[in-house]
């Protein structure tokens, strides 16, 4: 039925160029859609859920190994860019989980070990690419985020933790940084999320580029605007509750938001005749 619904859609295509890295077709999509692709998301994550908290026990992991390395080297004022950042690479760090969706889809074997099987991917060298240009956007928001703090509160390192929150919410320049901060955070998180949403999926279910795949992406979203901007909002509204307590959520809601992202794909970018 999702098919013939599907079908009955009139596909958009994303820009091309004389390169050749043409974008794929892609449909309009709808908030039945999103609540559709959450159902899947869930449904894939109680087929397996040993499996998948394996594959997900990375993402939390990596952001308390983070948080109090930035804590113990007294960095405090960058544990929020990082734990917030962090989600810019959520996509790249989710390529598992899609493909243990996409196996599951096609009656495959989807052990847990088959999620490593994108190693083998022909398009390996794209999505490794794209992980990259994610890393760099994380690295970029990490000495932007540093930069505001040391324009608005010098380049000295807060005295204690208490020190650097009294500052923050009860100066003038405290609150700059908060409105400033989160306003250059949106911006990144808009162009990581326009660059990849249906990138990373498209690279592994179909092989292309990685210019093929980032114009599908950014046309998907331009097809779309006001429905991927409450799909943004879900992702952002549910790794926030996954963070409690102590980022553990995360170890649900990261294969969740994974296989939902999968199924929100296989949605937007029509199936090859």
């Amino acid at each position: 039925m999702a098919d013939m619904h599907s079908s009955l859609r009139h596909p958009r295509m994303a820009a091309a160029d004389s390169s050749g890295a043409d974008g794929l077709p892609v449909h309009e999509i709808h908030v039945s859609d999103l609540r559709e692709a959450l159902r899947l998301g869930w449904t894939d994550f109680l087929a397996q859920p040993s499996h998948l908290l394996f594959i997900a026990l990375i993402y939390p992991v990596a952001g308390i190994v983070l948080a109090r390395l930035t804590v113990s080297y007294n960095l405090f004022p960058l544990l929020f860019p990082l734990l917030s950042g962090f989600a810019l690479v959520g996509p790249f760090a989710a390529i598992g989980l899609y493909e243990i969706s996409r196996r599951r889809e096609r009656g495959m074997d989807t052990g847990w070990s088959k999620a490593l099987d994108v190693l083998r991917s022909p398009a390996i060298g794209s999505i490794a690419g794209l992980g990259l240009l994610l890393c760099g956007l994380f690295a970029l928001w990490l000495f932007s985020a540093w930069a505001i703090y040391g324009w608005l509160m010098g380049p000295a390192a807060p005295a204690s933790t208490g020190a650097f929150l009294t500052t923050l919410f009860t100066t003038v320049n405290g609150w700059t940084l908060i409105v400033l901060g989160n306003a250059l955070g949106l911006l990144f998180a808009i162009a990581a999320f326009s660059l990849t949403v249906v990138a990373f999926p498209l690279m592994l279910d179909r092989h292309v580029g990685l210019a093929t795949a980032v114009r599908t992406s950014v046309a998907a979203v331009e097809a779309s605007p006001r429905v991927m901007m409450y799909w943004g909002l879900a992702i952002a509204g549910l790794l926030v509750l996954g963070t409690l307590p102590v980022l553990v959520g995360l170890v649900v809601v990261m294969p969740v938001l994974g296989h939902a992202s999968w199924h929100l794909y296989r949605r937007a970018v029509p199936r090859e005749r």
